[in-house]
């Protein structure tokens, strides 16, 4: 088959031949959040959960889940991500807002890493408060703004 697709001649599942692309500077940032009870923001905000930093674990959970999106997501490319950034904002008075920005140079786009790390990041800080507060809610993950490659540049609305 020609083209970028994920079938092989014989119509099986195959990963992207994308070495005829061209190299371009390639940028993805996706959003989303955990809502929880105020008093588990508030105890997030001082320190207080028996497991440690929330917000500094999540974060690093997060930028470790981009690098790891080709052995979790299949047929994702192994990428050489030039950055990978997460931020962490609490927003009283009961979420925690969470911004993956991920860049490379590259042949294929990075909105499955940035996708990847703000999910990683929510479960991460689910995982770590779940003792106090088993109704936390991971909400509105989504790809933010792409740019780079062929398709050129989205902005979500």
């Amino acid at each position: 088959m020609s083209g970028f697709t994920h079938f092989d001649d014989q119509g099986r599942a195959a990963m992207v031949d994308v070495s005829a692309k061209a190299e371009t500077e390639r940028v993805a940032v996706a959003r989303g959040r955990v809502v929880m009870a105020p008093e588990t923001l508030a105890r997030i905000q001082e320190g207080q959960i028996g497991k440690g930093d929330v917000l500094g674990i999540a974060r690093i959970a997060g930028i470790m889940a981009a690098k790891r999106t080709s052995d979790l997501i299949p047929l994702c490319h192994p990428l050489m991500l030039s950055k990978v950034a997460v931020d962490l904002t609490p927003a009283p008075p009961d979420a925690v807002e969470i911004e993956a920005l991920v860049k490379l140079s590259g042949r294929t786009g990075v909105e499955m890493e940035a996708l990847t790390a703000v999910t990683v990041a929510a479960l991460t800080i689910y995982d770590m408060c779940k003792a106090i507060d088993r109704g936390m809610r991971i909400e509105a993950v989504r790809l933010a703004h792409k740019s780079g490659g062929k398709s050129g540049t989205y902005e979500a609305e």
